[in-house]
C-alpha cells in the first residue's frame, strides 16, 4: 500500500471508533505494561499515537513496509510531540534486521489479512516477544458471504473515498475467521495466544508469553 492516493486517504481518513477500540481492548485485558513496544504494520500511524498517548511512559518502534505511509505517520508524530517516544521503521517482513532483538510488548492492527502468508506474522512474534511478553493483535474478521461484506461497506463505510471503500471490501474477502486464526496459532507454536471476535467485523488475538520456546 505504498501509492500516494492510498496512503492520503487512509491518514484522512476517521478511524477513530475502530483505532479507540485497540487501545481500550487492550487496557481492559492488559491494564498495566511496561518495556519496549514493537508496532507491526503501523501505517500513517494513527494507533500508534493513540497508543502512545494512553502509555506516555513507553517506547515504540513502529514498522510499515510503505514508505508513503511512513511518511505521513512522521508528520503524525511531529504534530503530536511524539518523536521522542515513537521511532518509525521501515522495513518489510519477514526482515528484522532494524528491530531490537525483542520487545516487551506487540502490537498489531489490520495487518495479518495483507499478508500472502499469516506465518509473516506469527513467526516475527514468536521470535520477537521477550519471556513475559505481551501481545495484542487485532484484525478484520472475514464475513459470511461477499453480500455481507457489501453490506459492511455500506454500513460502516459509505462515508468515505471510494479507494477506501474499495479496500475495506476487498480487505473484509480477505480476512480470516477464529477457527482459522487458531489453526494458524497451532501451527505457529504459540499456543499460548488465545483469539476472539470482537465485533461484527473484528477479531482479537492476544496472550502473554510466560516462557520462550
Amino acid at each position: 500500500m505504498d501509492e500516494e492516493e492510498q496512503s492520503r486517504a487512509y491518514s484522512e481518513a476517521d478511524f477513530s471508533e475502530p483505532h479507540d477500540m485497540f487501545v481500550a481492548e487492550f487496557k481492559q485485558i492488559f491494564p498495566a505494561i511496561e518495556g519496549n513496544i514493537l508496532d507491526l504494520g503501523c501505517g500513517p500511524a494513527d494507533v500508534t499515537v493513540r497508543f502512545a498517548r494512553s502509555f506516555p511512559q513507553s517506547k515504540i518502534d513502529a514498522v510499515d513496509g510503505a514508505e508513503a505511509m511512513l511518511q505521513y505517520g512522521q508528520q503524525r508524530i511531529e504534530q503530536e510531540n511524539l518523536t521522542d517516544q515513537i521511532t518509525l521503521i521501515h522495513e518489510i517482513l519477514p526482515a528484522t534486521t532494524k528491530l531490537r532483538q525483542q520487545y516487551d510488548v506487540i502490537i498489531s492492527n489490520s495487518l495479518l489479512h495483507h499478508l500472502a502468508d499469516p506465518a509473516t506474522l506469527w513467526d516475527t512474534i514468536r521470535q520477537k516477544c521477550a519471556d513475559n511478553g505481551f501481545v495484542f493483535v487485532m484484525d478484520l474478521m472475514r464475513p459470511a458471504s461477499q453480500q455481507q461484506a457489501k453490506q459492511f461497506v455500506e454500513l460502516y463505510a459509505s462515508n468515505e473515498p471510494e479507494v477506501l471503500q474499495r479496500d475495506f471490501f476487498y480487505s473484509l474477502l480477505a480476512a480470516h475467521r477464529p477457527d482459522e486464526v487458531g489453526a494458524q496459532l497451532e501451527k505457529a507454536g504459540l499456543d499460548w495466544l488465545s483469539v476472539k471476535a470482537l465485533t461484527d467485523r473484528h477479531l482479537v488475538i492476544f496472550g502473554q508469553r510466560a516462557v520462550c520456546t
